[in-house]
């Protein structure tokens, strides 16, 4: 997507390679929407960590980097003994898999490039391999977005309002977004609508990530506490919900998505309001048996305890300077779950690359598909 800065209108991928100095680039997502810049991580360490810090957050974000990451740590091996190259990339794998155990995208990138590494003979030829597989991710993750946006669009009507949680945005992903994929389709479409952007806490994605992507791409919203929701839809004034998600269990039509789904999709049933997941092919799990499988990151209490901005800067200064404010009771510690467990049945349809399914039939129709293609 196109980034306003001091230059005019530049396009930006969030995540992206320089495969001659082995360096994966990203955009700097912990400081914005106060400031936009770039940072580079030279090992898969660095990798990993800015995946666990969330200076890359997003699943489609995140599955590139690993996916970066994991050629980027088998480029840096200097031997030629497959058997210890084996050993090197499974440390490699494992580093990345772990940063965040919720989403499934970082592991289903990287098992897919191991695939496909089997058929080279030498560590040489597996490096290239791992190299093309980590480019052909990020490009299916652009792929699969555009897609989302064409299926996803037509549910969008002029005069609806929209309602969004977290971010699964172009900052979510390589470019274009999940969630916001429908929606930036429809407004190129020229159709007429708003969104409502929950603030999501306690990182407040929706205000800082999404109300940003919005705001550069000119589409009307507004943020709005996450306890707001239940009030607009009662008064009529929320049409539809779109989400992304984290993970998709294939067998139950299970979504684990930010903390506080589970409550609006709760809120959309009682309403009889259309409650959509967006989500690429990476983020469906196909082995997991049921949600309450699925491993629920717990992050730092701070998050909870604290809140974050940024000091408007001097007239001697052009960078806004982070701060960290306690909002709780001193003494108190807080529990942080990041994510939670939707059930399918409080879900109307998954939006895919392939088309539009409910829960019940997601599985079979994207097996249908693949085997097809």
């Amino acid at each position: 997507m196109n980034v306003n800065c001091l230059e005019g209108s530049k396009h930006f991928h969030t995540v992206s390679f320089n495969s001659k100095e082995n360096i994966v680039i990203l955009i700097n997502q912990k400081k914005l929407p106060h400031q936009f810049s770039l940072v580079e991580t030279t090992d898969f360490y660095q990798t990993a960590a800015a995946i666990q810090d969330m200076t890359v957050r997003g699943a489609g974000a995140i599955g590139a980097t690993a996916a970066f990451g994991f050629a980027q740590g088998c480029n840096s091996f200097k031997d030629n003994s497959l058997e210890l190259f084996e050993k090197h990339w499974k440390k490699v794998f494992n580093t990345l898999a772990k940063a965040r155990p919720t989403a499934v995208d970082p592991v289903n990138a990287m098992r897919n490039i191991i695939d496909k590494m089997k058929s080279g003979t030498s560590v040489e030829s597996q490096q290239q391999i791992a190299l093309e597989a980590a480019y052909q991710f990020a490009e299916d993750d652009i792929a699969h977005c555009v897609a989302i946006g064409q299926h996803g669009s037509p549910l969008i009507q002029d005069g609806m309002t929209l309602l969004t949680h977290c971010n699964a945005g172009w900052l979510a992903f390589v470019d274009i977004g999940s969630a916001t994929a429908p929606i930036y389709t429809a407004h190129k479409e020229g159709k007429r609508f708003q969104v409502f952007c929950d603030e999501t806490r306690p990182r407040s994605q929706g205000a800082i990530l999404t109300a940003w992507e919005l705001a550069q791409q000119g589409i009307p919203h507004r943020v709005i506490s996450d306890n707001a929701a239940g009030h607009f839809m009662q008064r009529g004034q929320i049409q539809m919900v779109i989400t992304g998600a984290d993970r998709v269990l294939a067998k139950t039509g299970e979504a684990a998505n930010k903390i506080g789904t589970f409550s609006k999709a709760v809120l959309a049933k009682y309403h009889n309001i259309p409650f959509y997941i967006a989500i690429p092919l990476s983020t469906i799990d196909w082995q997991t048996e049921k949600g309450a499988d699925i491993p629920i990151e717990e992050r730092d209490e701070d998050e909870v305890l604290c809140a974050w901005g940024a000091k408007e800067p001097s007239t001697s200064s052009k960078e806004y300077i982070p701060q960290k404010i306690r909002i709780a009771n001193s003494s108190s510690h807080a529990l942080n779950p990041g994510f939670d467990i939707t059930p399918a049945e409080l879900i109307t349809g998954f939006i895919t690359p392939f088309g539009i399914f409910s829960p019940k039939e997601l599985g079979n129709k994207i097996k249908e598909f693949l085997s097809v293609k």
